[in-house]
């Protein structure tokens, strides 16, 4: 059996398909804890109208790797990660402050 262990740069542009089966995006980047070196979140890519993008955080642990499609899934739809906060392209967004409250629930722990 091959071990478990992936480079970062292989796991950016993955597709991420959620619970209905649909394609949600991609993987843009890792979020690390620089403390205890731990991924906390995926930034995903979702495509847009006319090229453009918006990105939505989605914790680590939610996304399970699917090797038949050599994908991630994640248990929300489209609509509900659209519910949540934000970065519309061009936006300025400080990915690493958790500090600022949200009324969307899952924000940080989808």
């Amino acid at each position: 059996m091959k071990h478990t262990m992936v480079p970062s740069d292989r796991v950016e542009h993955v597709c991420v398909y959620g619970r209905d089966g649909a394609k949600l995006g991609s993987i843009e980047r890792l979020m690390l804890d620089k403390v205890t070196g731990t991924v906390a979140y995926a930034v995903i890519r979702t495509g847009g109208l006319l090229g453009t993008h918006h990105h939505y955080p989605v914790q680590w642990g939610a996304l399970k790797y699917d090797p038949a499609r050599q994908a991630f899934r994640v248990e929300v739809t489209q609509d509900e990660l659209a519910s949540g906060p934000s970065e519309f392209d061009g936006d300025e967004f400080d990915w690493g402050d958790r500090s600022r409250p949200y009324a969307h629930p899952n924000y940080w722990s989808i």
